[in-house]
């Protein structure tokens, strides 16, 4: 039985902005979820295991959004994450969830805990989660053909999985809708998916032409509508903010000198226009890689949804669940760290905030330095290289309030409205 849902709503985070959403909800009915493998045989060895851990790679310091040029556009970290921007290169790898196996030991599954998978996309978390007897999972993703591929897990779940379509921000709401009121645990894959990137009508790659789209959910404005309408300066602010491209001037005015010609309507024209003004030497990532990454991230308001995220996950967890949270590149991997540094040390106070002000941790950090794939990883999946894993554990602590700090940065409703 599929049941469906929609409205409007304003998510629940520290700062305040409105999101548009149609939520679809597929409730279970059907036989169980056939668990053959042992739990430790499905996340560790044989062909179908997840991949081992290395020792993380030293990382070099990035400047905070909003640095002018003179702060030092060339931020040592695109060059310690410079092999990101080859995703969209490679060939495509589907199903499997990079450190998948590292995200879901990090969760230390209990038989019967119910558990959040905010980002569904190809199920992968949530089967490996699914194998531990009666644990629960909902399961949500903004891309409604994430949720329609979802059926047949939800179908062998036995009602143990249920599909929300939503943004992962509105966790906390997506939760008291299914009555669940507090979680064992809250993973998240942040940042588009290989199965995204590999369909060119989606508009997420220029290795495959097609319309400049780059949706995750399939509403709102396009990229196409962004490089048709947004100024020259916010054009240069979003590549240069999200994108971390040197060049983000000289793109933004060739992309301005372009559409006076005719839209930029397909990601070949777009890809087109920015190798014409950043060049790249052999072996390096494509000349758009940047600009792309950059729309993307825009366009799906991806930094604003994963700050608000990782507030929804403090409050429903209880004490004792664990968050686990992997990204791709480094600005996600700066949020996250940002958020559990915060919360994983309290106290000391200053005269500009007082001790008392700042309350308990609310959070015991489990990862030091964050987790990478290791090479056989790697190796099957060149897309998993810039993966980063980071994990902490709630404390009885109250939810910290920080929404104050958070950066400032284009915002979307705002470009399209030429504000």
């Amino acid at each position: 039985m599929v049941k469906s849902r929609t409205g409007t709503g304003t998510a629940e985070v520290p700062f305040a902005f409105e999101i548009l959403m149609a939520a679809l909800q597929i409730p279970c009915g059907s036989p169980g979820l056939s668990a053959h493998l042992s739990f430790d045989e499905r996340l560790g060895t044989g062909s179908g295991g997840f991949a081992g851990v290395s020792r993380p790679r030293v990382r070099k310091r990035w400047l905070n959004p909003g640095q002018s040029e003179s702060d030092g556009r060339a931020r040592g970290e695109s060059e310690a994450f410079a092999d990101e921007g080859a995703i969209m290169t490679e060939p495509p790898v589907r199903h499997v969830p990079v450190l998948g196996g590292e995200a879901v030991a990090m969760l230390a599954l209990r038989a019967g805990g119910v558990y959040v998978d905010a980002t569904f996309g190809a199920g992968g978390y949530s089967r490996a989660i699914l194998a531990t007897a009666d644990t629960r999972v909902i399961g949500i993703d903004r891309d409604p053909a994430a949720i329609a591929g979802g059926s047949a897990l939800v179908e062998e779940s036995g009602g143990r999985l249920t599909l929300v379509e939503d943004r992962f921000s509105n966790l906390a709401s997506v939760c008291a809708a299914q009555d669940v009121a507090v979680v064992d645990g809250v993973v998240m894959d942040v940042g588009v998916s290989s199965m995204q990137l590999d369909e060119a009508d989606r508009g997420f790659s220029f290795r495959l032409d097609g319309p400049l789209d780059m949706r995750m959910s399939g509403h709102g404005p396009t990229a196409a509508d962004v490089v048709a309408h947004a100024s020259e300066t916010d054009l240069a602010d979003i590549i240069y903010i999200f994108g971390e491209e040197r060049r983000s001037r000289a793109v933004a005015r060739a992309i301005v000198a372009a559409r006076r010609h005719g839209p930029i309507a397909t990601t070949r024209a777009l890809a087109d226009v920015v190798s014409k003004v950043v060049r790249a030497k052999p072996h390096e990532i494509h000349p758009a890689t940047r600009t792309f990454q950059a729309l993307r991230i825009f366009v799906n308001e991806e930094l604003d949804e994963l700050v608000a995220a990782l507030a929804a996950a403090e409050r429903v967890l209880k004490p004792g669940g664990r968050l686990a949270v992997v990204s791709f590149h480094s600005l996600e991997d700066r949020i996250v760290k940002n958020f559990l540094a915060r919360r994983g040390k309290r106290g000391g106070g200053s005269r500009h905030r007082p001790e008392i002000e700042q309350g308990s941790p609310s959070f015991a950090i489990l990862t030091k330095r964050p987790l990478t794939p290791g090479e056989e990883e790697m190796h099957a999946n060149p897309r998993a290289r810039s993966a980063r894993l980071r994990a902490a554990e709630r404390i009885d602590a109250a939810a910290i309030d920080d929404g104050a700090e958070r950066p400032t940065w284009p915002s979307l409703a705002n470009v399209m409205r030429g504000g």
